[in-house]
């Protein structure tokens, strides 16, 4: 019988390990290596377990639902094999209208048989990325994330996993407080792209793979066909009054709910913008961050240069300057009592905003923007000015991510313990960091939405879209979307404030719809029959009849969940929770914290201390018990041969004692025989 030999190009056969493991392998050993030059990368191109690990994720942003490895079809796990097979032979080409190596599950387009106007408006017109393109970013994307993500500054917080806005905030609260000027500035036309020699050479000072750098330089190169604007113009029709909408199918994605959508137009200013890089797709944001990344070190050399302590001064004197400063349990608190004040810096970077606190004298901070314009210049060949990195004080109010940094004075009682133990409390003087909403940038927010309408006193207007959604369906929305708020809100000051005057625009809205809704003429007469938080039916009017009650408690009647946050007392508190100086995402923790404990000399290390202590490890404590265990089960088994040995050799003395007695004599035995029967005769 012969043995069937494996095929080569059976892409059952590729797949040897998961996709998941195969990723967290690299980032295993990035972080390993921080600072080595990575110059094979191509050999997790060929991976193919990454390349479905792509699919799976592509999928699910396509037809909307999670395909397990189990369900694809063998007819796509070939066609995916040639797309990769024609990344690494060269032969893929970015932006592709007609010709795929592998097409999407929902496209079912027969692109033989299209007619000539049908190509030429697919070759000439605006047309989403095509799934293969999706694929091969979604491939190189899982590639060099943890390469770079090993190697970016702690300063920098957009487009990365487990860094935030609020992030932001709370490093702003946690490492600002004190400076008194802060310079704001607007690199966002980075953004928009740079040359493509610029982001070239961004890459390659830690990757050096030919292959890799030639496929994100043709998918930089290679243009991307749009249509013309004028032409745009000359196809729009008057829209018809009425028009019928579309049913989507089982497979198609949903859209966003209202309720995430109207949280999406609430985007501050610093998140709105998403850079998008030729057909780099998701690529875009992680190449930005990489030659932003250069702006990043050079602050972060520029802090060191520019730290100069003070001894005199009660805070941030130490040569190295990563002391706590102040009191460890109000950071925010920043004494002003001393002559000689220690000249400090600090930076932050989200997406292309920047924002640069500083303590010392004016001259110092219009210094370092000079500095900062020539080499963005140099280096990003961009031309800003004083207009774009204006200089503030901390007294007017610093808008960041749609919150304003301000300082307070405060005058707290300073108590301490004078020599022979006398307590001695004396006032005190400081300011605080305060990090608040900005209601002003709420309001602008609103109008933007339709919810809002006038500057001085903002008028709640009604949400039409809502209109033909029943009452129960409305608040659940509207519901979510004031959740949302309360968590955007949670490390501003007047969170309280900022969240119940969004609850009052929402349910001042909902109350002008409701009242054109069922035509009750005012928000008083909705507010009479629905109460306050809009929890009973208006449509029939019988909210507080007893039927309604019985129906309710008996699960006849929908019930209808009330608006949340309605009173002051029901927004939580602002959280206040400290914040350490060295924060790190938790899945960064997680990788140190497995590569220090995979390290032999970890390992002989916490041996060492144990030893010097004089303590045992649960490990040789355990081995302990189990070889005591043996060695006694040992010791028994012999006692036990022993006694069985001695108990064997009692008998066979007790036999060879008989044995001896029987053929020791054999005469007077037959003589005794003989007596025997002659004594018997004579009886």
């Amino acid at each position: 019988m012969q043995r069937r030999v494996p095929d080569p190009d059976d892409p059952a056969n590729l797949m040897k390990e998961d996709g998941v493991s195969v990723c967290s392998q690299m980032w295993i050993e990035n972080f390993r290596e921080p600072d080595r030059i990575i110059t094979n990368v191509s050999s997790y191109l060929r991976r193919f377990e990454l390349w479905v690990l792509a699919y799976q994720k592509v999928c699910a942003d396509e037809i909307g639902s999670y395909v397990p490895r189990s369900s694809i079809t063998r007819s796509a796990l070939e066609d995916l094999l040639a797309l990769r097979n024609a990344v690494l032979d060269n032969r893929f080409k970015w932006g592709a209208r007609l010709e795929f190596f592998i097409k999407s599950p929902k496209d079912k387009t027969d692109y033989a048989s299209l007619s000539k106007r049908k190509i030429k408006a697919i070759l000439t017109t605006t047309q989403p990325a095509p799934f293969q393109d999706k694929l091969v970013q979604e491939v190189l994307f899982m590639i060099l994330e943890p390469i770079y993500e090993a190697r970016f500054s702690q300063k920098s917080f957009a487009f990365r996993p487990g860094r935030n806005a609020h992030t932001v905030l709370r490093v702003i609260r946690r490492s600002f407080a004190g400076y008194l000027w802060y310079i704001k500035g607007d690199l966002s036309p980075i953004l928009d792209g740079l040359k493509v020699g610029l982001v070239i050479n961004a890459l390659m000072r830690d990757v050096r793979d030919k292959r890799i750098i030639d496929l994100i330089k043709s998918a930089l190169v290679t243009p991307v066909i749009t249509t013309p604007v004028d032409r745009v113009e000359e196809k729009k029709k008057p829209k018809r009054k009425y028009q019928k909408k579309r049913v989507l199918a089982e497979d198609e994605p949903k859209p966003d709910p209202y309720w995430l959508d109207t949280f999406f137009g609430f985007a501050p200013e610093e998140a709105e913008k998403l850079p998008s890089w030729g057909h780099c797709g998701i690529l875009s944001p992680l190449l930005s961050n990489v030659c932003l990344d250069e702006l990043d070190q050079w602050m972060e050399g520029k802090i060191k240069e520019f730290y100069r302590p003070s001894k005199s001064d009660v805070i941030w004197n130490s040569p190295e300057g990563e002391a706590e400063q102040g009191n460890t349990s109000w950071p925010e608190f920043v004494p002003t009592s001393g002559p000689d004040k220690t000249r400090k810096m600090d930076y932050i970077r989200y997406g292309g905003h920047i924002l640069i606190g500083i303590r010392g004298p004016r001259a110092d901070a219009a210094t370092l923007r000079k500095q900062l314009i020539e080499f963005c210049d140099q280096k990003y060949m961009i031309k800003l000015d004083n207009e774009c990195l204006p200089i503030e004080h901390i007294t007017k109010g610093i808008l960041f991510l749609d919150h304003v940094l301000c300082r307070r004075v405060v005058y707290p009682t300073l108590r301490y313990t004078a020599t022979g133990g006398k307590i001695i409390s004396e006032k005190g003087v400081g300011t605080l960091l305060s990090v608040t909403a900005s209601l002003k940038q709420c309001i602008k927010q609103f109008r933007k939405l339709n919810f809002l309408k006038g500057d001085r006193e903002p008028d709640p207007q009604p949400c039409f879209r809502m209109f033909h959604a029943t009452q129960a369906h409305t608040n659940a929305q509207m519901n979510k979307f004031l959740s949302t708020m309360v968590e955007w809100y949670k490390y501003a000051d007047n969170r309280k404030k900022a969240v119940n005057f969004c609850s009052y625009i929402i349910r001042g809205s909902l109350a002008k719809l409701y009242a054109a809704k069922y035509k009750l003429r005012s928000r008083a007469k909705v507010y009479k029959i629905g109460a306050r938080n809009l929890s009973r039916p208006l449509k029939e009017r019988k909210g507080q009849s007893p039927e309604y009650q019985n129906l309710l408690r008996m699960g006849l009647a929908e019930s209808i969940d009330g608006l949340l946050y309605t009173r002051m007392s029901l927004i939580p508190e602002t959280d206040y929770t400290p914040f350490p100086s060295n924060w790190r995402p938790d899945h960064e923790k997680v990788l140190i914290e497995y590569i220090r404990l995979d390290d032999p000399k970890t390992l002989e290390e916490q041996r060492h201390c144990i030893g010097e202590q004089g303590l045992v490890s649960p490990q040789d404590y355990i081995s302990m018990l189990v070889w005591n265990y043996k060695r006694n089960a040992i010791a028994m088994d012999q006692l036990s041969l022993l006694k069985s040995a001695g108990s064997h050799t009692e008998g066979d003395d007790q036999l060879l004692l008989s044995s001896n007695h029987e053929t020791q004599d054999p005469r007077s035995k037959e003589e005794e025989e003989t007596e025997e029967g002659l004594h018997a005769s004579e009886l």
